[in-house]
């Protein structure tokens, strides 16, 4: 995988939102602390737009992106949030000046689809990470410090307690993965993971338990979990259940459906729809190492 350069202090990041609309000075906050961090921010016409939910017209919010993508001296390019819309356009995209010069791309959920899709098919990583939407007020929180360290290069790796249901072992892969119902929702498209061989990490948000375990059941028919080189399960954030219940926690869903494979998995890790979003590196090789005292996931 090729990696961007990391950033140094006077660097222009561009902001862009390539799927839900923002707000008035939503992110007003945000932008006062990235701009704390000595960079220099450039902020996209999708900011200020609007069409239904949508941060603007698919065609606005892709010359948009494109317009940061293409831009020299933008150096990175943050999502403002997620939502829904970046898969409607990731495939107009012109990716030729990127390749050539490329630049972190940095956000979540909504994003696993941009982020699967770059990994795979031009080969360089990317963030998973905070957005603005996750510290609009300006107070910086754990998830806006760790894509702050993950963009300068001083990020080292994940460490977080140990979870009873955890599977030990050590594995050393390509890291991929994000929001499991943008990823079901890309299965089949050429912005679909790899998944063999790769350390695979997860989270979500508003999903029915009994939708959790159709979609794992999905991956593991599909072939997705069966040779995976390990598994990192992050934050299931306010799940639901029916008036009858699943009968089973998000945990005991994931496990039994990797039940059939030995490969070390690790829940409970802080990634996702939390204030305390750890940056990953999609896309770069890392070392995931589960035993009796906690978790990491180092680079």
């Amino acid at each position: 995988m090729k990696r961007p350069n990391y950033l140094k202090t006077g660097d222009k990041i561009a902001i862009v939102a390539s799927a839900k609309k923002i707000e008035d000075g939503q992110i007003n906050g945000a932008l006062k602390q990235i701009e704390s961090w000595g960079l220099e921010v450039v902020l996209g016409s999708s900011i200020h737009r609007s069409d239904r939910q949508f941060a603007g017209t698919d065609e606005e919010r892709i010359a948009d992106l494109q317009k940061a993508l293409d831009n020299p001296e933008i150096k990175a390019v943050i999502f403002a949030r997620g939502g829904y819309g970046t898969a409607r356009i990731i495939d107009q995209v012109d990716w030729n000046q990127f390749k050539k010069n490329p630049k972190w791309l940095c956000g979540f959920s909504d994003l696993t689809v941009l982020h699967s899709h770059v990994n795979r098919n031009l080969g360089i990583e990317t963030l998973h990470s905070s957005m603005p939407i996750f510290f609009a007020e300006g107070a910086a929180n754990k998830g806006s410090e760790s894509l702050k360290k993950a963009l300068f290069g001083q990020l080292e790796g994940l460490v977080w307690e140990s979870h009873s249901l955890n599977r030990p072992g050590h594995t050393e892969a390509i890291i991929v993965g994000g929001n499991l119902a943008v990823l079901h929702s890309i299965s089949g498209s050429n912005s679909e993971p790899e998944y063999s061989g790769k350390i695979l990490f997860l989270e979500d948000l508003t999903e029915y338990l009994y939708h959790l375990d159709r979609t794992m059941m999905f991956m593991k028919r599909a072939g997705h979990l069966e040779n995976l080189s390990g598994l990192v399960v992050g934050q299931f954030t306010e799940m639901m259940d029916n008036p009858i219940p699943f009968g089973k926690t998000v945990e005991e869903i994931i496990l039994e459906a990797v039940s059939d494979y030995d490969y070390p998995v690790a829940f409970n890790a802080p990634i996702g729809h939390v204030e305390n979003n750890q940056a990953v590196y999609s896309g770069r090789i890392g070392a995931l190492i589960v035993s009796d005292e906690g978790a990491r996931l180092d680079y």
